[in-house]
């Protein structure tokens, strides 16, 4: 809407105490009138810039963690701002951090493929740590889809503690997300393959490829996944998609989408046959299957030995699954995309890329169809296959390209529409009914977003106790909303607003993601979250979270030799100076690194790189940190602080000096 010249004085007076300004004489409202007119700002623009500015000293009310997609990273946003806070290093070396040029190789190598290194990853689904159903933000734990890895990441100081590398897969996606109380992480394959990626012709599909879901056991108090005690269970060869843990109602349970029940191979290339291509292929049957799993049931297997070694890795086996009765099926829409349980856990809501509905499922009609055994036959593998009427409990059109969904605290749902490239409000029934004035299991209203969109978060939108408030947008296309800046175009995420019931739902900022393609991302409220702001003490090495013994000190400084080709520093920063300034090694030596930030005041960080050898590193107040090389390059190289520190940053240096050999 476009206003009358009474209308927007009225306006523009009303944005600027809004916004706190303290200032609305004449001049003031002049100054933002002659503002909107350049810029043709509506009555909707004015509204949205001051529900999401945030000035200097006013801080966020939500963090985002966002998947980085192919960059292999994290990121942190703060909302209603939309401002890139950090970047957390994962699978990719980072150099702003140091990760990787330096620091967190050991971690980085935990996560080699086939005895490869491997420095890039494909993270998609970011989980936090949960206690009771809540965001506890403790930890983060995110996936990487194309070597099926596991990260841990401390958020105390939002670094990556641990890799895993699961031996059974080569591809996941559902991973990572973890129950109400993260006993476990769960991790599903998606692109199946034989056990361990190895060889297996297509015409052996049926028999050789296999599904699996893994189940990594985290140990809270050391912060670490425990290998061993960790399993898998084998899922028949379909592709295993997104997926969910059940709370409260559901607890117990995980619930797996899957495509391609239709066990196709491809087309063109495969052994002569003239096959269909996977698009057409993977979307011949009416209807799909979702994966019901009691991960209960299958912890007691394992503890009862119950299970196979395959590839050094413990795997509850089908037919093992099948008897203990922990996996169940039911048909699904056809090629789903998105697998959500409810606040209560009492509904798992199913979205079909190729099916304009919502399917709701009811928690205690699963339970019922599961004790009186209500099959509809079971799937070719033997898997008994869940009456669907006996457990569907309502369809929701809410429009085309259904994906995902998140839920506010109000009796709404929210659901991604790939196609129509827009945001769905519908309500819930059951006890949610009573929330909100609209019918139960009724689209209310579609909301336009650009374009294309995938994911989509509200603020603490996965936990038992959603805020609502805010939800945000994760669209693949940007096509005209920024600066033209080549063919490669930004994805962009837009902050909606959904804090009003009915109609009113809107977008209020547009915030282009030039980074890796971002995929889903989790909310949490901001106070949640207690990051250390300097390291405990002196000599805190963030590898094992405490002080490490080898941490020079001031006045510690040295440098020792031992043996012939062996050398040891021993160093400390503090603006504006490195000690020791000069050290000199012999081409050939094995150097040992060792460097302490001695700094106790805030956001007093010192880099430190050296040229020519790849390192850098980020040395956070009190950080100790440990580098090797080899010297075998001889030569004058300048080590300097990388980070602007002080007045005498440009000061702070020093030479390493690697004398030719004989």
């Amino acid at each position: 809407m476009r206003l009358n010249a009474l209308q927007s004085k009225v306006l523009l007076t009303t944005t600027l105490l809004a916004i706190g300004s303290g200032n609305t004489h004449a001049q003031s409202i002049s100054e933002v009138q002659k503002i909107a007119k350049e810029r043709g700002l509506s009555t909707t623009d004015l509204l949205a810039a001051a529900k999401t500015y945030t000035p200097t000293g006013m801080k966020d009310e939500y963090v985002i963690f966002s998947s980085g997609g192919h960059s292999g990273q994290v990121f942190v946003i703060g909302v209603p701002s939309m401002r890139i806070l950090r970047t957390i290093g994962v699978f990719t070396p980072e150099s702003w951090q140091g990760w990787g040029y330096g620091v967190g190789n050991e971690v980085l190598d935990e996560g080699n493929v086939s005895g490869r290194e491997n420095r890039w990853g494909d993270t998609h689904h970011p989980a936090l740590s949960e206690t009771n159903g809540d965001y506890d933000g403790d930890w983060l734990f995110i996936n990487d889809k194309s070597n099926a890895r596991i990260a841990v990441i401390d958020l105390r100081d939002f670094e990556t503690k641990q890799i895993v590398k699961n031996p059974l897969f080569i591809n996941d996606h559902g991973g990572a997300f973890v129950p109400p109380n993260t006993e476990y992480i769960f991790e599903t394959a998606q692109y199946n393959v034989p056990w361990g990626a190895d060889h297996a012709p297509m015409s052996e599909f049926k028999e050789n490829f296999r599904g699996a879901v893994t189940m990594w056991k985290f140990d809270r108090k050391k912060g670490r996944i425990d290998k061993a005690k960790s399993f898998a269970i084998e899922l028949p060869p379909y592709w295993q998609d997104i997926a969910d843990a059940g709370k409260l109602a559901s607890d117990g349970y995980f619930f797996l989408n899957s495509i391609n029940t239709e066990l196709a191979t491809g087309g063109f290339g495969v052994e002569g046959e003239k096959n269909p291509p996977f698009e057409a292929g993977v979307s011949m049957n009416a209807t799909d299957y979702l994966h019901i799993i009691d991960w209960k049931k299958a912890e007691k297997a394992f503890e009862a030995g119950k299970y196979t070694m395959i590839k050094d890795f413990p795997v509850i086996s089908l037919k093992d699954a099948i008897a203990e009765g922990l996996l169940h099926l039911t048909p699904e829409p056809r090629s789903p995309h998105g697998v959500d349980v409810s606040p209560k856990g009492d509904f798992v809501v199913v979205s079909g890329k190729l099916d304009p509905h919502t399917t709701i499922y009811s928690v205690d009609k699963i339970k019922k169809a599961i004790a009186n055994k209500t099959f509809s036959g079971e799937d070719e593998f033997g898997v008994p296959v869940l009456d669907f009427d006996s457990v569907m409990e309502a369809q929701v059109e809410v429009g085309l390209g259904p994906l995902h969904t998140q839920f506010g605290p109000d009796g709404y749902a929210y659901t991604s529409l790939f196609l129509d490239s827009a945001v769905a409000r519908w309500t819930l029934g059951g006890d949610y009914g009573k929330l909100n004035p609209e019918p139960d299991w009724t689209l209310v209203q579609k909301t336009p977003v650009h374009y294309n969109i995938g994911h989509l978060g509200a603020a603490e939108g996965d936990t038992v106790d959603p805020d609502g408030k805010y939800l945000v947008a994760y669209n693949k296309w940007s096509v005209d909303r920024f600066v033209q800046t080549g063919p490669l175009m930004p994805q962009n995420f837009q902050l909606l607003d959904i804090s009003e019931q009915g109609t009113e739902m809107t977008v209020i900022y547009d915030m282009p993601m030039g980074i890796g393609e971002p995929h889903y991302a989790q909310i949490i409220k901001a106070d949640k979250l207690h990051s250390w702001s300097v390291y405990p003490e002196v000599g805190w090495d963030p590898t094992i979270q405490a002080v490490n013994p080898w941490a020079p000190r001031p006045e510690s400084e040295r440098i020792e030799r031992k043996g012939e080709h062996e050398v040891e520093i021993f160093m400390t920063s503090v603006r504006s100076h490195f000690t020791p300034e000069h050290v000199t090694v012999k081409q050939g030596d094995k150097v040992t690194w060792h460097i302490t930030n001695t700094e106790r005041a805030i956001d007093a960080t010192h880099g430190f790189s050296i040229p020519v050898y790849n390192i850098t590193l980020s040395l956070e107040p009190g950080e100790y940190a440990k580098f090797e090389f080899i010297a075998d390059t001889a030569g004058t190289f300048p080590f300097y602080c990388t980070e602007f520190c002080s007045a005498l940053h440009l000061e702070m240096m020093g030479y390493l000096m690697v004398e030719p050999a004989e």
